[in-house]
């Protein structure tokens, strides 16, 4: 049985950039294939997967994934592959295009959100469009999310 974070809607998501929200105001976002190893497949499924410091690249009409972990598989001894490596994004033309041209225009950065298992097993990426947070915006942000879980509790102790 692999051991996943949660269990979402019929996905089993392996990874999460949980600070994605709070760094960036997210516009869009799509659920892009993710081209991988075999190896690469079973360590996933392990779970000890990171994408926090990771983001998508639009190189030569193709979308990558840079600088996203996913550990060895220890079983895999010679055919293993490398952690950091470059993985190709699986998307449709005119929604790369529809990307490049706002990270070229706009200033906007692709990046990702979630990794993980679709229902029928295949890796799936869930990236976004998004423009990134000034600092009085991320305490804008905090301050908000203070006064909801406030709001909450003095809910709760009151009813």
């Amino acid at each position: 049985m692999a051991k996943t974070k949660s269990n979402d809607g019929g996905r089993k998501v392996v990874a999460e950039n949980r600070k994605a929200r709070f760094n960036y105001e997210i516009e869009d976002t799509f659920e892009a294939g993710i081209a991988l190893t075999g190896t690469e497949v079973k360590a996933l499924r392990l779970g000890k997967s990171n994408i926090a410091e990771s983001y998508a690249s639009h190189e030569g009409g193709e979308l990558w994934l840079i600088n996203s972990y996913i550990p060895e598989y220890l079983q895999a001894n010679r055919f293993n592959h490398e952690p950091r490596r470059r993985r190709k994004l699986l998307l449709h033309k005119r929604e790369i295009a529809r990307l490049a041209a706002s990270v070229q225009k706009e200033g906007k950065t692709i990046v990702p959100l979630k990794l993980y298992f679709n229902e029928k097993g295949r890796a799936k990426l869930e990236v976004a469009l998004a423009r990134g947070k000034k600092l009085h915006d991320k305490r804008e942000t905090e301050k908000k999310r203070d006064w909801n879980r406030e709001k909450a509790r003095l809910l709760k102790t009151a009813g």
